[in-house]
């Protein structure tokens, strides 16, 4: 017997309680067909409302434009804004150079990575060259090139905005990690703040009349695929999401194969799992992308999650307006299959 056989065997480790208890999780607030749709969606709006933590203070955006430049294809923005106090959020906008404004924007969020610079397309750091030609993660780029505007928008823990503290205070490398505990100890989630950025970051967006603030979309791969899906069911301004390699069911996922601290939300299956999540989105498009050999978001929890999905939006009345795109290797976006979906679901050309 291996040792991880032998791990999984053992009456005392952690997992010979937890892992019986995912199979029976009780998702008090799960899909049920037959039930009252509109009932059963504002209980699950108000339950993930609470769960991801109270919104934080509004205070203003204090938006900065930093500087403005051409490049071939596009006219890019730096900008910074203030999401809640002390918070301080940096970002690009990409407007494409053919076409006719307003345009469409596609909020651009990267997952795990040394920061919103990938969506953009220029490595700064070793490793990020295959990042961005590895996985079709230059996501503002791509937008661009589908004819739409772009917010490159740097998420909590990465990037610019990642864990500053010296490293003698670091034990822990990844840098969500303290980040996200502390945010639980505020009773807070990672996943609730970060959702609460991509909120204000439409604000932002009304500031610009390039961009048409009726048809917001949001993308992202793995954490940035996390955010998109959250917050396209806290955001109904969020006109279209494209979660990538995110989307599963949390008991064959993150319950399961180790991830980092920022993709828990305390108490999630007692009330429902992410497909249950879908009424919160629905009618609005979703695209659900996979990797068929995803080795941490398995697609056997990929096609479980978005069977329940499918269920959810034929109830809302929906049933077109969801798709799942799965490609053929792992934990990647699949541009060259996802993006004509997206545009056949949106109507946005």
């Amino acid at each position: 017997m291996t040792p991880e056989a032998e791990a999984m065997t053992n009456p005392f480790a952690p997992e010979a309680c937890h892992e019986p208890a995912l199979d029976s999780a009780p998702r008090r607030l799960r899909y049920r067909a037959g039930a009252d749709y509109a009932r059963w969606r504002t209980a699950v709006r108000r339950k993930l409302g609470e769960l991801l933590g109270p919104d934080p203070e509004r205070v203003p955006l204090n938006v900065r434009r930093e500087w403005d430049r051409d490049e071939a294809e596009f006219r890019e923005r730096r900008i910074v804004f203030t999401s809640e106090r002390h918070a301080d959020v940096p970002c690009h906008l990409l407007v494409p150079k053919r076409g006719r404004p307003p345009y469409p924007v596609v909020i651009c969020l990267q997952g795990h990575s040394t920061g919103m610079h990938i969506s953009l397309g220029r490595p700064k750091y070793p490793g990020d060259e295959r990042t961005i030609a590895g996985g079709d993660r230059d996501f503002a780029l791509q937008a661009v090139r589908q004819g739409y505007a772009a917010l490159a928008l740097e998420q909590r823990c990465f990037g610019e905005r990642a864990d500053s503290r010296s490293k003698d205070v670091r034990s822990i490398q990844h840098t969500c990690h303290h980040a996200s505990m502390t945010a639980l100890l505020l009773g807070r989630t990672m996943i609730g703040e970060r959702v609460w950025d991509v909120r204000r970051a439409i604000e932002v967006l009304r500031e610009f009349p390039e961009v048409d603030a009726r048809r917001i979309a949001c993308m992202g791969n793995s954490g940035g695929g996390t955010i998109t899906y959250f917050a396209a069911c806290m955001e109904p301004r969020i006109q279209a999401a494209m979660p990538s390699c995110y989307v599963c069911s949390l008991g064959r996922s993150i319950g399961r194969i180790d991830h980092c601290a920022d993709n828990y939300v305390p108490g999630m299956l007692q009330w429902f799992d992410l497909g249950d999540l879908a009424c919160l989105i629905a009618p609005r498009p979703l695209v659900v992308v996979a990797g068929a050999t995803d080795n941490i978001f398995p697609i056997e929890g990929v096609r479980e999650c978005y069977a329940v999905i499918e269920e959810v939006y034929r109830a809302a009345g929906a049933a077109g307006a969801c798709r799942l795109v799965v490609g053929e290797e792992g934990h990647r976006f699949y541009a060259a299959a996802a993006w004509p979906v997206f545009r056949e679901l949106t109507g946005w050309s």
